[in-house]
Parts: structure tokens; C-alpha cells; sequence
């Protein structure tokens, strides 16, 4: 039914879209829930545009932001069968499936988004992207996803006892259902785009995502309260289906490869311009940001999340070794 549905979307999509790349050999369809000028489409798009230059327009890339082939869980499986090319996703969809994003998904494991960038361009980001392979995935670049933080339309966020019983959104991953738990909140998993009349019926209390999603996708416009406790800098992952990968040329894949790892910088740098750019948007709307919270109490509940998901030697060193990072 799923593989129904994102044909369909394919299909209805492609008249649009022939036109501009029909003189391409070869366009690859990349998938993003987030809008049209969203940093991580954006740096899809400019690698489009390298690759199209370095390949003398053989190879181009069709962004379909918006989540017009469906939510990030759904476009997940079309990838690995190559009906969806390239994906640009977030870690927590992966983690029941690849054990070692499970660890650059807990709470509080980077210390900034400087030590996460550290991590993730060297040797440990190398291993994970690896892993990703034997699940039918080709790991390309990792973007920026910010600070995630809690945002809600009830009352102020100020200390782990107010989040008791409250209900809040998270991704489809064990990792964020049991920090929640942990916190004394209801987890609730739900796709991304039902988040906003979740809120505004009262199916949950709030969510938690960074300032440009919690702005693009004006859940400011229904959850009153920002608290930036920060628990969660996940980087996200810009993914090649196996299948598709494989139909390339080895020059080709070069040429893909290295196009997506010149694309990060271009993310970090819109990231960084749109972030405070949504910030602003969201204070002069009148939302209360919680900026002073001590992060502390946070931190330490989250000890029995670390015992469950980093339960193996391997995944013990791998948190070690991420923490070691200067």
C-alpha cells in the first residue's frame, strides 16, 4: 500500500518537473519534509547544480521538499528500494533499524553543535555513515538539525516536574520515546506533519524540534512555550538508495559523493542564518522562550536511556569515544 501510495505521488509530480530536467540523462528524485528554502533543501539543491555542472549535465537532481513523497518513516522504505533516490532525513527514523545512530541520537551526547560537527566529520562520523550500507543505504553527507528543545501550548517549561504527564510528540524512535518517559512526560510518536492540529486539538500538549521547524511549520502558532533545554543536536543525514547507488558508474558516484560532502558547509551556513532568523520571527510573535533553565536535573535522568541504547561493549565505546572528542 505504502509503495502504492509514493508511486502515485511520483507519478503525479513528474509532469511538473520533466521539463526542467529533461535534457539530464539521469535525474535523481530526493526527498525532504521540510519546505522549499529550508537549509537542508537548499544544500540538496546546490549539490544538484554541481553535479549537473561536473557531470556536463548528465546527472540532476529533483528536490521534492515539502513532503510531497510522503513523511520521513514512509519515504524511508521507498529509498531502500530505490523508488525514492536520495533522502534527506533525520537519525531518529534509523535508530530501530542502525544501532549506531542510536547513539548520536541520545540526549545530551554532544556537548554543541561545534563538538557535533567535530564528531561527524571524522573518523567516528566515517564508521557511522558505514552502517548504514548493509541496510540498503548509501550515507552521503550529514546537515546540520540544530538544538532540539521542548515547545508546548500549556504553560512554562522550567524543571523535569513539569513536563509530569504531559503529552509530547516525538519521532518514531525508542531512544526519544524513553527520554521522554525518563522525564515523566507521555511520549507520543506521530509523523511530523499531524503535529500541528495534534496541538491544536489537544491530542498533545507540544512537541520538541529546533527554532527554523518549530518556526516553518508554524507550530509557534499554536504552542505559546519554547524552552531551550537543548537536549537533543542530531545530525541529519542526507542518504543514496543502494539500489540506485549501484546503477551508477564509479566515476559517477565520485562525482555524487564528493558534490553531497561540498554541500555541508552550505548547510551549516544557512543553518546558522536561518536559525536566528526563525528565533527572531518566533520572539516577535510573542511566544515565552525559556532561556535560563539548568539543564542539569535533565542531564542526569537521562542515565537509565544511556544504560538501555548503549547497552553493548561496542555502543559503550562509541559513546565513550564521541565524548572524548575536544
Amino acid at each position: 500500500m505504502k509503495l502504492r501510495t509514493t508511486l502515485a505521488a511520483l507519478l503525479a509530480t513528474a509532469a511538473l518537473s520533466s521539463a526542467a530536467f529533461a535534457e539530464c540523462e539521469l535525474t535523481l528524485k530526493s526527498s525532504d519534509t521540510h519546505p522549499d528554502g529550508y537549509p537542508t533543501v537548499a544544500a540538496v539543491q546546490k549539490m544538484g547544480e554541481m553535479l549537473k555542472e561536473r557531470s556536463g549535465g548528465r546527472i540532476c537532481i529533483d528536490v521534492f521538499h515539502s513532503a510531497q513523497l510522503g513523511e520521513e518513516k514512509d519515504t524511508i522504505e521507498q529509498t531502500k528500494f530505490g523508488v525514492i533516490d536520495l533522502n534527506r532525513v533525520s537519525m531518529g527514523p534509523f535508530n530501530n533499524e542502525i544501532e549506531e545512530t542510536k547513539v548520536v541520537s541520545l540526549p545530551f551526547i554532544f556537548r554543541s553543535v561545534d563538538h557535533m560537527h567535530k564528531v561527524m566529520d571524522g573518523d567516528i562520523g566515517a564508521e557511522i555513515a558505514a552502517a548504514f550500507e548493509p541496510h540498503g543505504f548509501v550515507a552521503l553527507a550529514f546537515y546540520d538539525g540544530g538544538s532540539r528543545s521542548f515547545y508546548n501550548s500549556k504553560k512554562p517549561i522550567t524543571s523535569i516536574e513539569d513536563l509530569a504527564g504531559m503529552k509530547v510528540r516525538v519521532m518514531q524512535s525508542d531512544v526519544f520515546v524513553d527520554m521522554m518517559t525518563a522525564l515523566g512526560a507521555n511520549a507520543t510518536p506521530m509523523p511530523y506533519g499531524e503535529v500541528y492540529s495534534g496541538i491544536q486539538t489537544g491530542v498533545i500538549d507540544g512537541a520538541e524540534n529546533n527554532w527554523p521547524s518549530f518556526e516553518s511549520s508554524g507550530h509557534y502558532e499554536v504552542a505559546g512555550y519554547y524552552t531551550l533545554n537543548e537536549h537533543l543536536i542530531v545530525p541529519e543525514v542526507l542518504v543514496m538508495s543502494k539500489v540506485s547507488w549501484d546503477k551508477l558508474s564509479p566515476e559517477d558516484q565520485e562525482l555524487v559523493r564528493a558534490a553531497a560532502r561540498e554541500s555541508m558547509p552550505i548547510n551549516r551556513e544557512l543553518w546558522a542564518a536561518r536559525e536566528k532568523e526563525s528565533e527572531d520571527k518566533v520572539r516577535a510573535a510573542g511566544v515565552q522562550v525559556i532561556d535560563n533553565i539548568d539543564k542539569t536535573p535533565f542531564i542526569e535522568a537521562m542515565v537509565p536511556v544511556y544504560e538501555k541504547h548503549a547497552n553493548t561493549p561496542k555502543l559503550q565505546d562509541l559513546v565513550t569515544r564521541i565524548q572524548a572528542v575536544e
